[in-house]
């Protein structure tokens, strides 16, 4: 049996050859950068490169789809560095650099990038646009043109023969189109030479109290692993206090004095709602989460229903009061730290707040599975 490896053929007549600079190593072991292990196992030959090494610190990326930045937040926290975004929104893109800075690189629209004027990097993160999956969109899946951009992000990472990718949409995607959707981006993604991990987590498992369904698609370039490895994705978190996002803010208040309360009372007279509920009482329910995006009105305690794009209808009860959701707290419930998400209160228009919070991946989830696959990987390194 044999293979080729650098346009030199090499003979294997026994299981275990390591190979250093064109050299045959017979005791070799993990080196520097540009030595390689050749693995042989059930007949199959598979190359891995000791330049793999998942050192976070040493790891490059570009933040792809980037909204306000979430994904990149969850890498930086391990230690990894940002080298550009990717992000044709212009409001999230104002929201991005208050976070980050103004000096930072948006390469623009992905489809239209020239790779060749992107700077190396390794990691690729991002969350593709899921309108077109999702189960409030029209769902038209990889027929409308967002659903085709997971192809231009595919030539990037052949491209740029990216190490790793980390992906992010909603969950239903797995099922979109009796999940032939689903099938084609594995295909896809197989096929552009990456072992693919996916499962739905949920971001109130991973230290935030909202209720976000969303698949995750971790990716690993075939020839730095063995056939073997295997990934699995973090187990859950404690599960944060909803008191702790929750903040009075007395613009925000909801009472008789705002035009949207009347509203809000005709709502709880629809045939839905009529009958069912006492304002009274809900007033003595401190944290008490009201969603009234919904014909029918959804209560819950000690966690917020996801946020989202266009519906922004959630309420709370404080201190004998209804309080409407803000965009600083909707930023709170998708992981990002105080410290940023006051640089933009105030600042940043409401309704933009609250349409990028819905539109963000969340912060605590991207930390969790970037931890997980530095800790695997060096697992398998030692």
């Amino acid at each position: 049996m044999e293979t080729k490896v650098l346009g030199i053929w090499i003979p294997f007549s026994s299981t275990n050859v390591f190979w250093r600079d064109s050299e045959f190593c017979p005791q070799g072991v993990w080196g520097n950068a540009g030595e390689c292990f050749l693995f042989l196992k059930s007949a199959k030959i598979s190359l891995y490169s000791s330049m793999t090494t998942a050192t976070p610190k040493k790891l490059r990326f570009i933040d792809f789809c980037a909204g306000i930045g979430a994904g990149r937040l969850g890498l930086e926290k391990n230690g990894l560095t940002c080298v550009g975004f990717s992000e044709i929104d212009k409001q999230a893109e104002k929201t991005y650099r208050s976070f980050f800075g103004e000096e930072e690189t948006n390469y623009g629209d992905l489809m239209k990038i020239d790779t060749k004027k992107l700077p190396d990097f390794d990691l690729m993160i991002a969350g593709f646009p899921c309108q077109t999956f999702s189960v409030i969109g029209q769902r038209k899946g990889m027929g409308d043109a967002r659903g085709q951009i997971i192809y231009g992000l595919i030539k990037i990472m052949q491209e740029k023969n990216l190490k790793y990718f980390i992906l992010e949409n909603v969950k239903g995607l797995t099922n979109h189109d009796n999940g032939n959707s689903f099938r084609v981006i594995l295909q896809e993604l197989d096929k552009a030479g990456y072992k693919v991990f996916n499962q739905v987590l949920n971001s109130i498992d991973y230290g935030v109290p909202q209720m976000r369904e969303r698949i995750y698609f971790i990716g690993i370039r075939k020839d730095l692993i063995p056939e073997d490895f295997e990934f699995y994705f973090p187990d859950k978190q404690p599960r944060a206090d909803v008191k702790d996002y929750l903040i009075d803010n007395k613009e925000l208040e909801f009472n008789d004095k705002k035009e949207s309360y009347d509203t809000f009372l005709r709502y709880l007279k629809n045939n839905y709602n009529h009958g069912r509920y006492d304002l009274d009482e809900f007033l003595t329910r401190d944290y008490l989460v009201i969603d009234t995006r919904q014909s029918d009105l959804r209560l819950y305690i000690n966690k917020v229903p996801t946020l989202r794009v266009g519906r922004h209808g959630i309420l709370y009860v404080k201190n004998g009061k209804f309080r409407k959701l803000s965009g600083y707290e909707s930023l709170l419930l998708q992981g990002f730290p105080k410290q940023l998400a006051k640089k933009v209160d105030g600042v940043i228009e409401e309704i933009h707040l609250l349409k990028q919070a819905g539109n963000a991946m969340t912060v605590n989830t991207i930390e969790a599975i970037a931890r997980e696959l530095f800790k695997t990987l060096e697992k398998y390194e030692k």
